[in-house]
Formats: C-alpha cells, structure tokens, sequence
C-alpha cells in the first residue's frame, strides 16, 4: 500500500502497470484520477489551482484513510497519489488505484477513498483566474458522499 504527496504531475497509466504488475490474484484493478478543471467555481476561466498542505498531516491522514479502506475491503494493494503546489488545467491531482480479487470491492474500496480525500485530507485550495485568487471553500455534495460510509 502506498500514499504518496508529491508537486510534481504523475502518469496514471505508468502508476497503475507498476501497481499491478506481475501480481497474483488480481481480479480487478480500479482506477480514479481526478483532473484540474478549466474553469473556476465561478465559471471564470481558471489559470491555476494551489494545493497547500502541512505535509508531516496530510501524509498521516492520507495514510489513516488508506488503512481504513483496507480494514473495510478484502484489497490486495492501493496506491494513492495526491500533489500539491500549483496545478494547472489538465494536469492530474490526485489518483486512487485498487487492487482486488473482485470488482465490487476495488469499486467500492476506490470510491471511499475519493470520498474521503475530499473531505477529509487537509488540503487548502485556492483558485487562480485572471481576476486573483480565492479560496476554495468546502462543498456540501462531497460531505453527503462521505457520509453515507459511516452508515455502514
């Protein structure tokens, strides 16, 4: 299992062969890679999204939340890549990957993750346009997909 915060862009597709290369038992590989948007919140076009973290926090949580998916799920590996700094349209944020000998629980092990980095991992975001910058603020929709999880 792996978490990992970098800056730098990351290739999905080169991640994920190395994950699952050569492994036993794999049934179902389940891969999320979430990508900056061109356009702000407010419709404005979009020339930037900062991530700022505390690295020492964001990498225990990306960790705790991992594990937790791993308690919940019979996964055979997972690998979670998020980055941080100045992320432009088009290049990739985050990626979930899991692996499993079933696909129901590589899905559902790979959207609690999602559902969980966002509402969970302690990153800030600010959104750059032509007019400045503005945070980000935290959306309601992302807390209602996290929340169903707790229910079991």
């Amino acid at each position: 299992m792996t978490v990992r915060l970098q800056s730098e862009p990351f290739d999905s597709g080169a991640e994920v062969v190395r994950l699952s290369e050569g492994r036993d038992g794999v049934g179902a590989v389940v891969t999320f890679t979430g990508l900056c948007r061109d356009r702000a919140d407010s419709g404005a076009p979009l020339e930037a999204l900062i991530l700022e973290h505390y690295p020492e926090m964001a990498q225990e949580e990306l960790e705790r939340i991992e594990a937790e998916a791993r308690a919940r799920w019979p996964l055979i590996d997972a690998l979670l890549v998020h980055r941080y700094g100045r992320i432009r349209p088009g290049e990739p944020i985050v990626l979930v990957a899991t692996l499993s000998s079933h696909r129901a629980a590589a899905f559902a092990a790979a959207e609690f993750l999602m559902d969980y980095l966002k509402t969970s991992a302690p990153f800030w975001k600010q959104e750059e346009t032509a007019a400045g910058t503005g945070w980000v603020a935290a959306k309601d929709a992302d807390d209602a997909a996290a929340e169903r999880w707790s229910r079991g």
